[in-house]
């Protein structure tokens, strides 16, 4: 099974389904199937972010990274416009069946910027 890295907060947001939208700026291939959502060790420099791990009960730094934290698989995958001018931009992954693991799993091959192999 493959897993896909997402920074925390976004993770977390994901596993407690407010967030139900990734975008990417290609389609994935994996409609349907399940995979891992690990959290990136990375932590986003947005002006944000330390807004969104308080919203979330935590802070910076309080959410579990360098993890594997939940499974989860993708109902479709359509292609997005931006909001501004309407070009076209990417792709919107919509979440379904999102689940938490019971505890984090450190995977034992080396992490990638999106997909990648865990073990």
């Amino acid at each position: 099974m493959l897993a896909l890295s997402i920074r925390q907060p976004y993770a977390e947001e994901i596993l407690r389904g407010i967030k139900t939208v990734e975008y990417r700026s290609r389609k994935t291939g994996i409609v349907g199937r399940r995979f891992y959502i690990y959290a990136a060790s990375k932590i986003p420099e947005q002006a944000d972010t330390a807004k969104r791990f308080k919203k979330l009960g935590h802070s910076v730094g309080g959410l579990p990274t360098g993890v594997l934290v939940g499974t989860a698989t993708f109902a479709k995958c359509v292609p997005c416009k931006s909001r501004g001018d309407g070009g076209f931009t990417g792709y919107a992954w919509h979440f379904a069946e999102v689940k938490r693991l019971r505890r984090p799993r450190k995977p034992s091959r080396h992490p990638q910027p999106t997909w990648f192999n865990p073990f």
